[in-house]
């Protein structure tokens, strides 16, 4: 890293855990953890997610897998959030809110915070392959004066059940939260059209754009072309 290591900013009160409804009438919760508070097993899940994301060429610049301990460095450095989802829908009084929620794109950051759940009882006494559907982390992009970005991580059997797009949503929760004022995601390449739709639903702005900025597996036998990057913005205040 070219600055080091960079301190996320102060925070003054303690993350709320967040709870939606998906599409299929489940619900998500969002729990914020540190590397201290990681769950035993999740971590080790989580980077075999990762590294098989790498191994598709798409979406990360790294082209090796990383070790556990990088992955946990690169994750687990500030803030993460990870989401859990439910074994079963869930009951019409403590989901109306939420579905209207997780169905509105003018309001985003209007948030529902679970009933003190722990992760334990989200779990359910399952596996993390099971349940823990996805996370993304929140640290600083730059050093001091210009510090904002996250990452995003979603489990390939899960697409299409709106993980991507309701951790988005939490993301505009959590991120102010924790005291940033804005987000720039640096490198989205082009063919990621998943994540730029996201963006642009949520209201972020296409403030930039890198021209062949990565060497991408884009063909089904492994071919390979360089890819232009997208440089997404958005402000929280």
């Amino acid at each position: 890293m070219a600055y080091g290591s960079i301190p996320p900013p102060p925070t003054s009160a303690p993350l709320p855990t967040l709870s939606y409804t998906l599409p299929d009438e489940r619900r998500l919760t969002c729990f914020p953890v540190t590397r201290e508070t990681l769950p035993e097993g999740a971590g080790e899940y989580l980077w075999g997610l990762f590294n098989e994301e790498l191994a598709t060429g798409k979406t990360y610049p790294q082209e090796a897998p990383v070790t556990l301990p990088d992955f946990l460095s690169y994750f687990f450095g500030a803030t993460c959030i990870l989401g859990i989802v439910s074994s079963s829908p869930s009951s019409p009084s403590s989901s109306s809110t939420s579905e209207e929620e997780c169905k509105s794109v003018e309001d985003p950051t209007k948030d529902s915070p679970s009933e003190n759940i722990t992760i334990e009882e989200a779990v359910e006494g399952r596996g993390w392959e099971e349940c823990l559907v996805g996370c993304y982390y929140i640290k600083p992009n730059y050093p001091g004066r210009s510090s904002h970005n996250a990452g995003f991580l979603i489990a390939h059997n899960t697409r299409g059940m709106k993980i991507g797009f309701t951790l988005a949503k939490s993301y505009l929760i959590y991120a102010p939260k924790l005291g940033y004022r804005g987000s720039v995601f640096n490198l989205v390449y082009k063919t990621n059209k998943a994540s730029l739709a996201i963006w642009d639903k949520l209201g972020f702005n296409r403030v930039g754009l890198i021209p062949a900025a990565g060497r991408l597996i884009t063909g089904e036998n492994g071919e390979e072309e360089y890819v232009d990057a997208v440089v997404i913005h958005k402000s929280f205040v």
